[in-house]
C-alpha cells in the first residue's frame, strides 16, 4: 500500500509540476503573442473603416458626376443637385431642319418635339420623367430647374407625357414656350431627370452620411424620407468637411469631400478626401 501511495504521490506532484511549467510557458509565449494579436485587431478594424467610407465616397461621386449643370448646391450640413439619367438633342428651327417637329420657344401650346439620335430613356405618364433644357441655376431665371413658381419668367423643366411616335416626345406642358426671355440652348441639347430620383441630398449629421433621394424641385427641397445611410451608426460616427467650388467661367465646379470615419468601441479613425470635377456646361 504505502509503495501505491507512493507512486499516487509521485504522479500527482508531476502534475502540478506540469501545470506551473505550462503556466510559465504561457506567460513566457502570450508576451510574444499579444503584440500580433493586437496589431492583427487592430488592422481589421481600420481595413473596415477604410473600405466603409471608400465605398460612401465612391457612391457620392457617381452620382454627383450625374448631375444637372449648375444644379449643385450646398445645405446645412451637405449638398443636393438634380440628378440626370439621360441626355439628347432636340430638333430646332435654327438648324436646317426642314420638317418634323421642333421644340418650341415661342408657343407654348406646341407640346411636341422630335429627338435627333437615339431616343433615351424615358417614362411617361402622372409620374413621368421631366425634360430640361439650358439650365443656368440658380439667380438666371427662366433657366432654374429648381423654380417654376413665377410665370413669367417660367423656367426650363417639363414633364414628358407620352411618346407618340418613336422619336417624338410629348410635353404635358410646353414650359419653354412660356419662357420670358425664351432660353434655348445652343446646341439643341436637353438632359432628361427621373421622377424617382429629382433632387438628391447628401447630409453628414448626428455621426451618420445619409443620402435622400426623391426630393422636390424647390428652395429649399423637401425630402419624402430621412434616405438610407452611408457611413456612420453602429459604434461608428460620421464626420464630414464639404467644400464647393465654381471657376470664374462657371463651367466647371469642384466639390471637396472629406470624411472621418471614428470607431467609438476601439478608438480607431480614418479620414479620407475626394475631389470630384462636375461638368456644368448646360
Amino acid at each position: 500500500m504505502s509503495l501505491r501511495y507512493e507512486s499516487a504521490g509521485f504522479t500527482l506532484i508531476e502534475a502540478v509540476v506540469a501545470i506551473v511549467v505550462t503556466g510559465i510557458v504561457a506567460a513566457i509565449v502570450a508576451v510574444f503573442i499579444a503584440g500580433p494579436i493586437r496589431s492583427y485587431v487592430d488592422t481589421a478594424r481600420r481595413a473596415e473603416l477604410v473600405s466603409a467610407a471608400d465605398i460612401a465616397l465612391r457612391r457620392m461621386s457617381r452620382d454627383v458626376r450625374l448631375a444637372l449643370p449648375n444644379s449643385l448646391r450646398t445645405v446645412t450640413n451637405g449638398f443636393e443637385f438634380v440628378m440626370t439619367k439621360a441626355a439628347g438633342r432636340y430638333r430646332d428651327s435654327g438648324d436646317g431642319s426642314t420638317g418634323g417637329n421642333v421644340l418650341s420657344f415661342t408657343s407654348a401650346a406646341s407640346t411636341d418635339f422630335d429627338v435627333l439620335g437615339p431616343m433615351p430613356a424615358l417614362i411617361t405618364g402622372a409620374s413621368g420623367d421631366f425634360i430640361v433644357v439650358y439650365n443656368l441655376g440658380p439667380g438666371f431665371a427662366p433657366a432654374n430647374a429648381y423654380d417654376c413658381s413665377a410665370t413669367p419668367p417660367g423656367c426650363n423643366i417639363a414633364r414628358v407625357a407620352s411618346l407618340p411616335a418613336a422619336t417624338t416626345v410629348r410635353l404635358a406642358s410646353n414650359v419653354f414656350g412660356a419662357q420670358t426671355p425664351p432660353l434655348p440652348s445652343p446646341s439643341s441639347r436637353f438632359q432628361v431627370v427621373a421622377d424617382a430620383d429629382k433632387v438628391i441630398r447628401y447630409t453628414c449629421t448626428g455621426g451618420v452620411l445619409t443620402r435622400q433621394a426623391a426630393c422636390s424641385l424647390a428652395t429649399p427641397s423637401v425630402c419624402p424620407d430621412a434616405g438610407v445611410t452611408l457611413a456612420g451608426g453602429g459604434g461608428v460616427s460620421a464626420a464630414c468637411t464639404i467644400d464647393l467650388t465654381t471657376t470664374a467661367l462657371a463651367r466647371n465646379a469642384m466639390l471637396a469631400v472629406q470624411l472621418t470615419l471614428t470607431d467609438s468601441i476601439g478608438g480607431e479613425s480614418v479620414t479620407l478626401f475626394e475631389q470630384i470635377r462636375v461638368d456644368n456646361t448646360p
